[in-house]
């Protein structure tokens, strides 16, 4: 199974749905779709997925909105920032792709090529 972390309004996150999506019937492997600022993730679910990315959390902010200034969180560790993330999900990045133990922020989407095969 794949799973994107997706956002409708984010242009590069429906790019990169489209290219999973194709996969994904070309495969016939079923894909899980995380609308993730209808359903926030968990701060232990933001840790699993951190795990799967393979880097700090602070790679996992979109440190250029505004409530990252607002709530401090240049300087924070990586506990703060995944509860940061699990309160506001806006600071996610998008779109992100878990494929079998991996995950990768597909941001360019076509990053995508290279980590579905």
């Amino acid at each position: 199974m794949i799973k994107i972390f997706h956002n409708p309004q984010c242009s590069k996150s429906r790019e990169a749905l489209t290219l999973v999506e194709n996969f994904c019937r070309q495969h016939d492997m079923p894909l899980e779709i995380v609308k993730y600022l209808e359903a926030p993730l968990t701060r232990s679910q933001l840790a699993a997925l951190r795990e799967q990315l393979g880097i700090p959390a602070e790679t996992m902010m979109r440190q250029n909105e505004d409530e990252y200034a607002s709530m401090e969180l240049a300087q924070a560790d990586d506990d703060a920032l995944l509860h940061a993330l699990a309160g506001c999900p806006k600071l996610l990045q998008r779109p992100i792709v878990a494929y079998r133990d991996k995950a990768i922020i597909a941001r360019p989407p076509h990053l995508l090529n290279d980590f579905l095969r």
